[in-house]
């Protein structure tokens, strides 16, 4: 939907659209990961260790140039799909990468430091609502595709929005809580006006 809000005008058509979400789906394949291992690269860092992350930013790039010619040039022959289609496979690839860069750095830092990361009830918690908003916003598209490109952007990344929202809300995830808590503190605030 934002891809055919910012770009399908013109010559760039629905099928144009469908092409870079494929390449922004492969990136999305690995951007939890690979936020992650920086977050962890930077632990090392402070712990005056530049040699442990150098190594497995290394073995990353190996690891994406590899799996990266494999998904872009012989896989899409493989599978019989349009060879365009490499490019969705080297952003997943790279993602796929970023995964074994961020294990080999939470792996080798638990064993320095203790147990680190993000806990697996809050993930689940996360991802949970994701799906929900996920799952309400693709099925409400059909309803309202037929109202144009922006309109059907405008509803379906709403109900997304706001349904990830209120299911953090309802799952108790402490940041959004917090927002709220924010949110209701700033609106009791007496304003300028009435001083």
């Amino acid at each position: 939907m934002i891809t055919a809000v910012l770009y399908q005008r013109g010559h760039f058509t629905h099928a144009d659209t469908i092409y870079v979400w494929g390449i922004l789906a492969g990136s999305a394949v690995g951007l939890l990961a690979s936020t992650l291992a920086r977050l962890y690269a930077s632990t090392y860092y402070a712990l005056r260790d530049t040699r442990t992350p150098l190594r497995y930013a290394i073995l990353r790039v190996a690891l994406t140039t590899g799996l990266g010619y494999l998904c872009a040039i012989p896989l899409p022959k493989w599978i019989g799909v349009d060879p365009h289609w490499g490019a969705a496979g080297l952003t997943a690839s790279a993602g796929v990468a970023g995964w074994v860069e961020f294990a080999l750095l939470r792996r080798t830092l638990n064993s320095r430091i203790g147990a680190t990361g993000v806990p697996a009830a809050l993930l689940a918690r996360l991802w949970g609502s994701a799906v929900i908003g996920a799952a309400a916003g693709w099925l409400l598209k059909p309803t309202v595709v037929a109202r144009g490109t922006y309109v059907t952007a405008v509803v379906v990344l709403g109900v997304y929005g706001v349904l990830y929202f209120a299911a953090t809300y309802a799952m108790r995830v402490e940041e959004c809580a917090a927002v709220v808590g924010r949110a209701i503190a700033l609106s009791r605030r007496p304003s300028r006006r009435g001083r």
